[in-house]
């Protein structure tokens, strides 16, 4: 009998994490039940270059509240862009399908990026690089549908009730995924004292 291997599926899900929270695991479990996916992995990035230094927890803190706001096995926090020294979200893509040739990739992003996915640094080469899935967020999604990127690449997107396996699809491949909205937010957060920069916790 032959035997068939089945490649390893993960979601990426990039981002400051500045903090953590719910609204990144509701995302990253509607991810692994929608796209048929093995894991999630969060790439917590030493900078985001669309956003400014000052405004940011210290790496090692940002570290520490996703692992804690993670509580899933099969949702991975990675510091792999500290340790290969990238800072835009082409060359980590670049990098890890050098590092995991055996691994299938989907990007995973809200709304709110897919609206200025266009101001991302060599974005058509993250269209073309890995499939992608968009998930609605609180007063984005309409934007974002009727965006430049929603737009120019509308031939590529997929049904969303046909994406169990959006891994497998040749990019460019999108979808966006109507899935009921979190509150939660990293802003609201901070804006609240709940995430005071420079402290050690957490409240």
């Amino acid at each position: 009998m032959q035997v068939r291997f089945v490649r390893k599926t993960v979601g990426l899900l990039g981002g400051s994490f500045n903090p953590a929270h719910d609204g990144h695991r509701h995302i990253s479990l509607q991810a692994l039940k929608l796209l048929g996916l093995d894991e999630v992995w969060w790439l917590v990035s030493p900078l985001n270059p669309l956003k400014q230094a000052k405004d940011m927890a210290s790496y090692e803190r940002r570290i520490e509240t996703a692992q804690k706001a993670a509580r899933h096995p099969r949702i991975k926090v990675s510091d792999i862009e500290h340790r290969i020294g990238t800072h835009y979200t082409i060359d980590t893509l670049t990098k890890l399908k050098e590092l995991y040739p055996d691994i299938n990739f989907v990007w995973l992003m809200g709304a709110d990026n897919l609206q200025h996915f266009h101001q991302w640094y060599r974005w058509r080469s993250i269209m073309h690089s890995v499939p992608i899935a968009v998930f609605a967020r609180k007063n984005y999604a309409l934007k974002a549908l009727h965006g430049r990127t929603a737009r120019l690449y509308h031939l590529y997107r997929k049904d969303p009730q046909n994406v169990f396996n959006l891994a497998f699809c040749k990019p460019p491949a999108w979808v966006f995924l109507p899935i009921r909205k979190h509150p939660a937010s990293a802003t609201e957060i901070r804006n609240k004292g709940l995430f005071q920069i420079g402290e050690k916790e957490c409240l």
